[in-house]
């Protein structure tokens, strides 16, 4: 169930994104970059904050980085990349802002404001709860949710 709703919420977010070209995963990610001082943000760091595995991340970093909106800089040594956003991903992140602020105002009238206070505050309870856990022991109980 929570599988179900988190692709509802997800998709109704991409759907009103669409005209800035990003999608959710995509607009969030960039909100993480551009928060971070410049050249202090890894590949790593950026999957750990996001809650995403490396290659995930990779591949929306390698759609926004065609797209010009962020560059991938090479850090102090071989194996580590910093991000950064560019000019133009800070313009597109400008423009998606007004359009998630229409994505969440449309999620709190549609469910209730008090409903998604409380799941905020569930999720945020919840989220440290679930990093102690083991990699291979998620990806096993979500495929088992995915099965139901």
């Amino acid at each position: 169930m929570v599988r179900s709703l988190s692709r509802r919420i997800s998709q109704l977010y991409d759907d009103t994104l669409a005209p800035s070209g990003l999608r959710g995963t995509q607009f969030s990610l960039l909100m993480q970059v551009r928060r971070a001082p410049a050249m202090t943000l890894t590949v790593s760091a950026l999957a750990e904050l996001l809650h995403t595995d490396r290659t995930t991340l990779t591949r929306n970093l390698r759609t926004l980085q065609q797209a010009g909106c962020i560059e991938l800089v090479a850090g102090t040594d071989a194996r580590s990349r910093h991000v950064l956003i560019t000019d133009a991903g800070r313009a597109r992140l400008r423009e998606a802002a007004v359009l998630w602020q229409q994505a969440q105002q449309r999620v709190r009238a549609l469910c209730g404001s008090e409903e998604i206070g409380a799941l905020e505050q569930l999720v945020l309870g919840m989220l440290p709860r679930l990093a102690l856990d083991e990699p291979s022991e998620t990806a096993d109980a979500e495929q088992a949710e995915d099965d139901r």
